[in-house]
């Protein structure tokens, strides 16, 4: 059977790796970016390059956005220019960007206008998840649409997890992420503590990661703190907006997320000291000036 033809809007750490994944499966594939650049390697692949998001959705059976926030999905998407215009009837929407629930919401009814079906698909991982097709989406929407995409989304994934309606997507996105952020300054701290109280920092970094506070995530952060590499699998500056969007989901149902709100704090001075485009594992440096 023919495959479904995709557009795919958003080609950077994430986006790119996505979307290679996707013509390599044989999906007919237009790539839109802002920064066109970004695209040659997948024009020589054989997608096509599209001026505007709304010249890449004109005739695809499946419009899928990863972008930065609800400012960089809102451009996409909305507008003369923006996806929405240029979507036949029937075109199913995938949001797969990391935007507070509220965005995720206002899209759907922007594309239900459109007879679009729209769903959100978040998803955990870094780079090399997205080149590797490794990635876990953390879907919101309805499960008759899911199985439309499923396909496609499979091709760049090692699980897809339907979790609610529309909305509930980035909702767990956000709780994986906040939680994530708060492991990876609370490590940074401890580690900067290590490295200046003159304590035999081998042992006790190897006591710690073998015990209970020796997470996956803080296991992976501990090695890019010691080596010092922050070449970006995550960005800081994203990260930080992660927290920010939590906190304010948050505050929505009455809870107040005050480790995240410590620890945003962390990350806005790094980014103030221009670690913003770095890993956000880079945090540990603030701490140990």
């Amino acid at each position: 059977m023919t495959k479904p033809s995709i557009a795919f809007l958003g080609l950077g750490i994430m986006g790119g790796g996505m979307a290679h994944r996707l013509l390599a499966a044989g999906f007919p594939l237009t790539v839109y970016n802002r920064n066109a650049d970004k695209a040659k390697t997948l024009a020589a692949a054989g997608a096509k390059v599209a001026a505007t998001p709304r010249e890449a959705a004109a005739g695809a059976d499946i419009i899928i956005s990863m972008v930065a926030d609800d400012g960089a999905a809102r451009s996409v998407w909305l507008g003369d220019n923006g996806a929405l215009a240029g979507a036949k009837a029937g075109a199913v929407v995938v949001d797969c960007s990391t935007v507070t629930p509220d965005w995720a919401k206002e899209l759907s009814a922007a594309a239900t206008k459109k007879n679009c079906p729209m769903l959100e698909a978040p998803v955990t991982g870094t780079k090399p998840h997205a080149a590797a097709g490794e990635l876990v989406f953390l879907v919101g929407g309805e499960a008759e649409i899911l199985d439309k995409v499923r396909p496609a989304l499979a091709v760049m994934s090692k699980a897809i997890l339907h979790v609610g309606p529309i909305g509930s997507g980035a909702l767990v996105k956000l709780l994986n992420n906040f939680l994530c952020g708060v492991q990876a300054v609370s490590w940074a701290e401890a580690l900067a503590l290590i490295e200046k109280s003159g304590i035999n920092k081998a042992l006790a970094v190897d006591f710690l990661l073998q015990g209970n506070p020796g997470s996956p995530l803080v296991k992976t952060m501990n090695t890019r703190m010691t080596v010092r590499d922050y070449t970006p699998n995550f960005a800081m500056r994203l990260m930080a907006k992660d927290l920010g969007y939590s906190i304010a989901a948050a505050k929505q149902h009455g809870v107040e997320l005050a480790t995240v709100a410590s620890a945003l704090e962390v990350m806005k001075k790094a980014i103030a000291q221009d670690y913003g485009e770095k890993d956000f594992s880079s945090v540990v440096e603030i701490l140990r000036k």
